[in-house]
């Protein structure tokens, strides 16, 4: 095209226009050429920002106030930029360009019309390999009228000299006078829903990933972080959706008149997926077609009005690396132990791990906190806060997805990004020393993240498919639906103690008390929380194993609890059951309230001392009408010796499905005590005694055609006994939810290699 055209059509432009139309304009230019679904519009070129400096005797004026700047001065910085903007926003547009911007509105808007326009600058440095510029100029949507447009155009001009952009080329090490500007006017979409796309999964540089993000209303919000998106994840060439994580959104941002404001979402779509599968799998076709025609992994833009997709943006991925780093600083001499488990888990958006101290900000004013080294802290991230992004060793934010401002810059800064935690502004304090791992999405309070380094490939495996079915271990209602989220195939393990905890009064008190009512109703609404959120996946509600001294922190409990001295080998479990079952009529009870509405749930009968002790339990199920429900299952925990020795007898009593209690049965084949600090290091689930008793329990059901199960830490702790489990034939393996990923990971492969013959 002609470098002296002021005005060009998307028509007109193609990706080798950047040096006129800069890199948004290039990139809808050839998108529009290839028959993508772009919004109609029009670029005003970089001759035109030229004459209009020329014209207005501008250019030495804005380069002579850059030329002696301090840029680690903030006040220095921003006095430059104020001075600069003012000089572009009082000088007049040349007339007949000005006569020109108008023309071509006109066009666009049809003859009796304003269309209402997004006005978005384009500067020619914009996308460059490792540098994305994300946020740095300015965009104006719902723009109408032909004043408001050529003043818009000016505005953008002058948001190549915010103070964030001339640090940005700063510490790029760009010329300003090289950098110039064009402006895209486009009619405006008017978003239901809107995201990003990557062709490539920016956090795991998964080569046959395509990953979309999406929110209600309009897309400035997953850029700036305020909200939460889905995620969805797609295979190439099948086009098959790995994954979808769902997140609730309370605000969105619209047009009402010719503003944008946030409102809130309607109560009814707060928790909904926002785009259907077909219009998942229509996105990542574009995806995958861009990709295909550059040559190069895309960052898109995406947006859907009255049932239409449309492109808004594409540009290359920039931050396609490898990262392997780990930042380990040591903070004021003093040395720091990390906690073990995560203070917080938010979602991954960076690789890497890193320690250091916290500065929490909470407006761009408070920048200067930020020392070298620091972890900045934030509710979300702007390009304001890019110099002290620079500065940090690592980024946690309260919200924002793998595509927001802060995910982008933190990779493009090659430091680790945790962001979406929800709380980090809340739970954490100035001064406290943290560590961060950018890959699992963790932090931790203390220094030496190398433990959770083990974790590091947890995400990058989450979506892969097994014939095994991999289940969560759950406990708590609060954190159902986040976890069902994950792509798993349900809860293989509720435990009861904790919703019993909550309701806190011992059952048999509560009996005395004629209140069982409401400790059944309890109950059944927790249980109904997990059933609700998984649905129709199956929830295996593990009946109550409080052992005395457990029971006895209830109220109540200590009129109704023996002091045992060894509480382990107690009166607890199925014995407990059938010695009252009275009490034990409370959890059926709850499970047949819950089971009217979700028939996904079902039962797990723990610590069974024999075949009588199973017969007896399984009578009283019946007599409450449960094994009338096909759909119902009968599962017993294998978790002693004898369950080992005597398995066909007690799977000849009448259960679906066994689940190996590994924590129990390691100590009881071993006898040691892991919580006893004298004899812990005999504990060993890797024994041979324990394969031994694995392989046999496995095997057995097998057999007789039942399901086989491990419920117990192993499975979340120990890869090669997961691949001992996968060659013996079990069925499931339930884990904790920070370990699916990696869980995932090790079945997959072990299942290759079963099905290889090796």
């Amino acid at each position: 095209m002609p470098k002296t055209a002021y005005i060009l059509p998307f028509s007109k432009i193609d990706k080798h226009d950047t040096a006129i139309v800069g890199g948004k304009g290039a990139n809808l230019g050839e998108m529009t050429k290839v028959g993508l679904p772009v919004p109609p519009g029009f670029a005003i070129t970089v001759a035109a920002y030229d004459e209009f400096l020329k014209e207005n005797n501008l250019a030495d004026r804005i380069y002579k106030t850059l030329t002696n700047i301090n840029y680690s001065n903030n006040n220095e910085l921003e006095a430059a930029s104020h001075t600069i903007r003012n000089l572009i926003l009082r000088a007049k547009i040349p007339v007949q360009m000005s006569r020109d911007i108008i023309s071509f509105y006109k066009k666009l808007s049809g003859v009796f019309s304003h269309a209402l326009v997004a006005v978005r600058s384009s500067a020619t440095a914009e996308d460059m390999p490792g540098t994305s510029f994300a946020g740095q100029q300015i965009t104006f949507l719902n723009i109408r009228g032909e004043a408001n447009v050529c003043e818009s155009v000016k505005e953008c001009w002058a948001s190549l000299f915010t103070g964030r952009s001339i640090y940005y080329r700063f510490i790029n090490k760009l010329a300003h006078d090289k950098v110039k500007i064009s402006v895209i006017i486009q009619r405006m979409i008017q978003s239901e829903v809107s995201g990003v796309m990557f062709s490539i999964d920016p956090v795991t540089n998964q080569k046959d990933r395509i990953v979309i993000e999406s929110v209600w209303g309009l897309g400035e919000m997953i850029v700036q972080g305020s909200v939460i998106p889905d995620k969805y994840v797609v295979q190439k060439d099948t086009f098959d959706i790995l994954s979808k994580e769902v997140s609730d959104q309370s605000i969105q941002l619209i047009k009402v008149n010719t503003e944008n404001k946030e409102k809130k979402v309607p109560k009814n779509l707060i928790d909904k997926q926002k785009i259907s599968d077909n219009d998942i799998i229509a996105l990542a076709r574009i995806s995958d077609k861009l990709q295909k025609h550059y040559y190069f992994p895309q960052d898109s833009e995406w947006a859907k009005e009255k049932g239409k997709l449309y492109l808004i943006q594409t540009r290359p991925v920039t931050t396609i690396k490898s990262y392997a780093k780990t930042a380990q600083i040591q903070i004021d001499s003093k040395e720091y132990k990390v906690a073990e488990i995560p203070i917080m888990v938010g979602n991954p958006a960076s690789p890497g791990t890193a320690t250091g101290t916290v500065r929490i900000i909470m407006s761009p004013k408070e920048i200067d906190k930020v020392k070298k080294g620091d972890v900045l802290v934030a509710p979300m991230t702007s390009p304001d806060l890019v110099p002290a992004m620079k500065r940090s060793a690592a980024i946690v934010t309260d919200e924002g997805g793998q595509t927001s401002h802060a995910a982008i810059v933190s990779r493009e800064l090659g430091i680790p990004c945790v962001v979406g935690t929800r709380l980090a502004t809340k739970q954490l304090h100035d001064g406290e020393v943290i560590s961060v791992n950018g890959s699992t999405g963790e932090v931790f309070m203390g220094a030496n993240v190398q433990k959770s380094e083990t974790k590091a490939e947890a995400y990058n495996e989450m979506n892969i498919k097994t014939a095994t079915k991999v289940y969560v271990n759950l406990a708590e209602p609060e954190r159902a639906k986040e976890v069902a989220k994950l792509p798993v195939d349900g809860v293989g393990l509720l435990r009861a103690e904790f919703m019993i905890g909550g309701i806190g009064i011992h059952p048999k008190e509560a009996i005395k008390l004629k209140t069982q009512d409401k400790f059944i109703n309890k109950l059944a609404e927790d249980i109904s929380i997990f059933c609700k959120e998984f649905y129709p996946r199956p929830v295996v509600y593990r009946a109550t194993d409080f052992k005395t001294n457990e029971y006895r922190s209830l109220k109540g409990g200590k009129y109704w609890e023996p002091v045992e001295p060894n509480p382990l080998l107690g009166f607890r479990g199925a014995f407990r059951y059938v010695s009252n079952p009275e009490v034990f009529n409370l959890e059926l009870t709850a499970i047949k309230k819950v089971r009217q509405h979700y028939k996904n749930l079902w039962m797990m009968i723990p610590f069974v001392r024999s075949p009588q002790e199973l017969r007896s339990v399984r009578k009283l199920v019946a007599s409450e009408g449960l094994f009338e429900d096909t759909t119902f299952k009968f599962w017993m925990m294998a978790e002693l010796p004898v369950n080992v020795i005597m398995l066909e007898e007690f799977i000849k009593v009448g259960i679906d499905g066994i689940s190996i209690g590994s924590n129990d049965l390691t100590m009881l084949l071993l006898g040691t005590d892991r919580d006893n600090s004298e004899v812990a290091r005999e504990f060993d689930e890797r024994s041979p005694a324990v394969f031994w008793a694995l392989e046999k329990i496995v095997k057995t059901c097998h057999k007789y055609g039942i399901t086989a199960s491990i419920c117990g830490q192993a499975a979340s702790t120990y890869d090669d006994l997961v691949e001992k489990l996968i060659r013996f034939g079990v069925t499931s393996v339930s884990v904790n939810p920070d370990a699916v990923g990696r869980v995932k990971h090790i079945i997959s492969e072990a299942e290759k290699k079963v099905a290889g013959g090796k």
